[in-house]
């Protein structure tokens, strides 16, 4: 559901001291404690400052469809944004109050570009945000590059976002408003030929690859990857988002003996292709799933056969990283997300929050936040500290592109929850903890 915001302290006229002692907050009141009511107090104006008006961050995200375990946690995490930026930002003497708009993409490529389009034209936003497979951000992107509005992504392997919207391999880029962060094809290898070996296998992938901008760009890529690090990739074809009778991949991956599986879909497609896998009888040593299989959410609706999947993590608690808008480290972000919502933490906790830690370093980075030019220019080199590690744009691996580590693990039983999500190998981020061995799917 869209949300408005609720009026700054600025706008009500009441000091932050007067609007906590009567809603009855002291530090301990907010979920974050300490560190997030210093963000707020640290990006307030001076007394002296001019007004520079409203800046108005639009957020786009899959709530409802497919891919709705992406937006299980925005609510949590727009609060955390908003009440971090109640107080505004100073940028270049002037105070500008900070505005977030959020609306859901649905998982539908044309509801993305209407609501990135609404919120472009219509609320006139400075910048726009968005997450979560190319389905949502492509769309957004492209709206906003058309627009000329700053834009900033996540959570899409960054060849599907950077060439699945046109751009081509050793052409400068075409793009001059949008930017992204996220893991690419070289992440996933590295995690893959860094954690399957802990296994015995014969070396044989069967590969469940879609027909889309995730799947295409997986195969033209990770595929020549692994068969030169000496694996046999099994492609049966391009199969189509949707698909629900997976019976003729099946029988090829186990007439190929294939003890390694891969897969790039949407989560509706893998549920019944790993149900069918099951009742006819493939059963891989390495079940490896990306794009689903992230959330317990996923994981525990396949019920027995969704413990020992290997998957990725592009956040979790465990990682040694803070908020640099909020001021919350990662421990702090997957508990307080568990505290209010009674629901175990989720990984995109962290993307969200890392875009949001790019708009503020975005604001005060930028000569004027208002000069939607000046602005993208500005994002073009930018440095922000963030949750899911240091951001650095400008050093490639393509233009507009940071690539992020994406860290391979396995779903196994829990103690406090049904699943706990174990981190087997850090080969993208050495800083992130291992805290198992990966084991034989099934054992």
């Amino acid at each position: 559901m869209d949300s408005q915001p609720e009026p700054t302290p600025l706008e009500s006229g009441l000091t932050r001291r007067q609007i906590l002692r009567s809603a009855g907050l002291g530090v301990a009141g907010l979920a974050v404690g300490a560190p997030l009511l210093a963000a707020c107090k640290g990006s307030s104006g001076s007394a002296t400052s001019s007004s520079g008006g409203t800046l108005k961050i639009g957020f786009v995200s899959p709530r409802t469809g497919p891919a709705a375990g992406f937006g299980e946690p925005d609510e949590y995490v727009l609060g955390l944004a908003r009440k971090a930026f109640a107080s505004g930002v100073t940028v270049g003497g002037k105070h500008y109050d900070v505005t977030i708009i959020d609306k859901d993409g649905q998982s539908d490529p044309a509801r993305g570009a209407q609501v990135a389009n609404d919120l472009i034209h219509s609320d006139q936003i400075d910048l726009m945000l968005t997450t979560s497979t190319p389905e949502t951000v492509n769309p957004v992107s492209d709206a906003c590059e058309a627009a000329g509005i700053p834009c900033v992504s996540t959570v899409v392997p960054w060849e599907a976002w950077y060439f699945g919207r046109g751009a081509k391999p050793g052409a400068p880029s075409p793009f001059k408003f949008t930017y992204h962060f996220c893991f690419g094809v070289e992440q996933f290898f590295n995690a893959y030929t860094t954690m399957w070996p802990q296994v015995p296998t014969n070396k044989k992938i069967g590969v469940l690859w879609p027909n889309d901008a995730d799947g295409n760009a997986i195969r033209g890529a990770l595929g020549p990857m692994l068969k030169k690090a000496g694996y046999t990739v099994v492609d049966p074809g391009a199969y189509s988002d949707g698909t629900n009778d997976y019976s003729a991949q099946i029988a090829k991956f186990k007439a190929e003996d294939c003890q390694i599986f891969n897969t790039f879909p949407i989560p509706p497609d893998f549920a019944i292709f790993w149900q069918q896998a099951s009742q006819q009888g493939y059963k891989p040593k390495i079940a490896q799933v990306a794009k689903t299989g992230l959330f317990p959410s996923q994981v525990e609706a396949l019920g027995a056969p969704g413990v020992g999947i290997a998957g990725g993590e592009y956040w979790g608690p465990t990682w040694p990283y803070s908020s640099s808008l909020t001021g919350v480290t990662s421990q702090q972000l997957g508990d307080g997300y568990q505290t209010s919502s009674s629901k175990q933490w989720n990984q995109q906790l962290g993307a969200s929050m890392a875009l949001f830690d790019v708009a503020d370093a975005l604001f005060k980075a930028s000569s004027n936040p208002k000069d939607k030019a000046a602005v993208a220019k500005t994002m073009a080199t930018l440095q922000v500290d963030s949750v899911v590690g240091k951001l650095e744009w400008g050093k490639g691996p393509v233009a507009n592109v940071v690539a992020t580590p994406i860290i391979g693990g396995q779903w196994v039983k829990g103690s406090k929850y049904p699943l706990d999500f174990v981190v087997c190998e850090n080969s993208s981020d050495k800083n992130v903890p291992i805290a198992a061995t990966l084991q034989p799917y099934g054992a």
